[in-house]
């Protein structure tokens, strides 16, 4: 997020700042530790200062959700676009918050039509991190996965500190006489190579797959090899935009690629300083309202995510998810949403 950000404000800046009006661009960068109770006071101290007219983020959907109710009650609100918090929770929260990510509806379905549907998977055992994502990510991928036809073996809740999955894994290889056919992972990228590291110990080969929490584990080599992951984005998406956003990154980062984060990140900034704030200005009201016209009466902004169009909610429901597979330690596009 930090730096695909950095890069847009310096291209931003380089073309002639906001709308090219000579105006620059400043980005603060204010860390939460992924924790809400820092989020509530890094919040308060945005919403406090009257040079932040918006706020880019947050990354995970606990601290989004802290977040975002003071953005939206504060004395002066200020409107909060998140890259990544993909939360049910955060749909409507107040009229202040948007994303431009898809959430774990989308998240959750999309895997499981493609355990039932691509991979042919009957039977699943899921393990998810005992939070808002991975709560919501399991429950939508179970809801979907059962109403295709297939069955919830098992459902394990776990914690960021939980050293070992191998319990979990042999109930699963036992249950119900026949065991799982597919893993889903609704955890972060740490729990998600413990258990990888757990079924390689048990010599379980079942195909696993994981929300987009587990961006990252291309970094696992070997051990990811073959793992699916559901994602807003990932940088093969074709279009010259992208392509060009792309080698921009890998210029700036030493041959690095971005990931989700970083797209959604670096096209609300884009938005913000292209189309926002010359037609807004700096008023954080004026900012809000022009943010919840995009997509309904005016048009949607053409990113490298793909197109913005908020709904009321201040979510991007035309948003698709894909799948991406990890071959030779990156992530690649294997199937988009139908």
């Amino acid at each position: 997020m930090q730096r695909a950000a950095e890069l847009a404000v310096k291209e931003i800046n380089a073309r002639g700042g906001v709308g090219g009006g000579g105006r620059p661009l400043e980005l603060r960068i204010v860390d939460d530790s992924g924790r809400a109770d820092v989020a509530i006071r890094v919040a308060q101290a945005l919403a406090d200062d009257p040079a932040v007219v918006a706020v880019v983020g947050h990354l995970t959907s606990g601290t989004s959700l802290a977040g975002a109710r003071v953005y939206g009650s504060s004395r002066r609100p200020v409107a909060m676009i998140s890259p990544s918090a993909s939360s049910p929770d955060l749909s409507g929260v107040n009229p202040y918050v948007f994303r431009v990510c898809p959430t774990d509806l989308s998240h959750g379905a999309q895997l499981a039509r493609y355990a039932r549907q691509t991979l042919r998977t009957r039977r699943a055992g899921i393990i998810y991190i005992d939070d808002d994502y991975g709560r919501g990510l399991r429950s939508s991928f179970a809801a979907e996965f059962q109403r295709l036809g297939g069955t919830v073996v098992e459902e394990d809740p776990s914690l960021t500190a939980t050293p070992s999955l191998e319990p979990y894994l042999a109930r699963m290889r036992q249950a119900g006489g026949g065991g799982v056919d597919v893993l889903m992972l609704a955890t972060e990228r740490g729990g998600a190579e413990t258990a990888l590291h757990d079924q390689a110990r048990l010599g379980l080969r079942w195909p696993t797959i994981g929300g987009d929490a587990l961006t990252g584990i291309e970094a696992a080599g070997a051990l990811a090899e073959g793992v699916r992951v559901s994602s807003a984005y990932l940088p093969d998406r074709p279009g010259e935009r992208n392509a060009v956003f792309v080698a921009a990154y890998a210029r700036a980062y030493e041959g690095q690629r971005p990931d989700h984060r970083g797209a959604g990140a670096y096209d609300i900034l884009q938005l913000l300083a292209t189309r926002v704030f010359p037609a807004a200005g700096t008023d954080r009201r004026a900012v809000r309202d022009y943010l919840a016209r995009i997509g309904r009466d005016l048009p949607a902004y053409d990113g490298v995510t793909g197109a913005i169009a908020f709904d009321a909610r201040g979510d991007v429901p035309a948003k698709p998810v894909v799948i991406g597979v990890v071959r030779g330690g990156r992530i690649v596009t294997e199937a988009a949403a139908q």
